[in-house]
């Protein structure tokens, strides 16, 4: 991320140190500009691809895979509007094993019971009538008429247990499906980058594009 905080434009602001002057200022880093990709990009799939993310990649193993800038590590975050990469970025096996025995307590408790899901159910012609993966209680069970053999139908034992463990690498594995800006792309996200860090000419405490200063009430009082 460090290319990303580069473009983050800096704000001077009043210094509290000890040995401080009451004219001194300490430039900062203005988190408060945050990137993002515009919304005619953002919401149109054709700029982008399906990617997984494969066992502990990190997402500057995947820009550099993609686009050889391992400092272009923000696109994809901002691909996919990560914000935390510690909850929203599939853990490294090593962490989601310890998070595990934090949250469950021992293996033996990750392997209980943490709800159960449907499995597919279909009539005599093929037609799903219970999609599979659906969360219900154990006992559900499904009536249907099956208009090929003129029978009302009823189908029990169509659960199945997930476990803690299964429930938690679901999650996980959810969070690997991910969408990848296409190379061709990447100068028009650069610009709009550019543009958007930039502070306007006019605007309040403007130094210069890159540099604004907070307005120091001490000297005033």
């Amino acid at each position: 991320m460090s290319n990303y905080f580069k473009q983050v434009p800096n704000f001077e602001y009043v210094s509290r140190l000890p040995d401080a002057k009451i004219s001194d200022y300490i430039p900062v880093k203005n988190l408060f500009k945050k990137g993002y990709l515009r919304d005619d990009i953002f919401q149109d799939l054709t700029f982008f691809t399906k990617y997984k993310v494969q066992g502990d990649d990190r997402p500057d193993n995947i820009a550099y895979s993609l686009y050889d800038d391992a400092s272009l590590d923000w696109v994809i975050l901002l691909s996919n509007n990560i914000i935390n990469i510690q909850t929203e970025w599939p853990m490294p096996q090593a962490d989601l094993d310890r998070y595990l025995l934090e949250k469950y307590g021992s293996y033996e408790a990750q392997e209980e019971i943490h709800h159960y899901e449907t499995i597919e159910v279909k009539n005599s012609t093929g037609v799903v009538v219970v999609k599979k993966g659906l969360t219900v209680e154990s006992d559900f069970s499904v009536i249907f008429y099956d208009w090929m053999i003129d029978s009302l139908e009823t189908k029990q034992d169509i659960t199945t247990p997930i476990s803690n463990y299964e429930y938690e690498l679901k999650i996980e594995d959810d969070k690997r499906n991910i969408f990848a800006l296409k190379p061709r792309y990447l100068n028009i996200v650069k610009d709009d980058m550019e543009e958007m860090m930039a502070y306007k000419k006019g605007s309040t405490g403007y130094i210069s594009e890159t540099l604004k200063r907070a307005e120091n009430i001490r000297l005033y009082s």
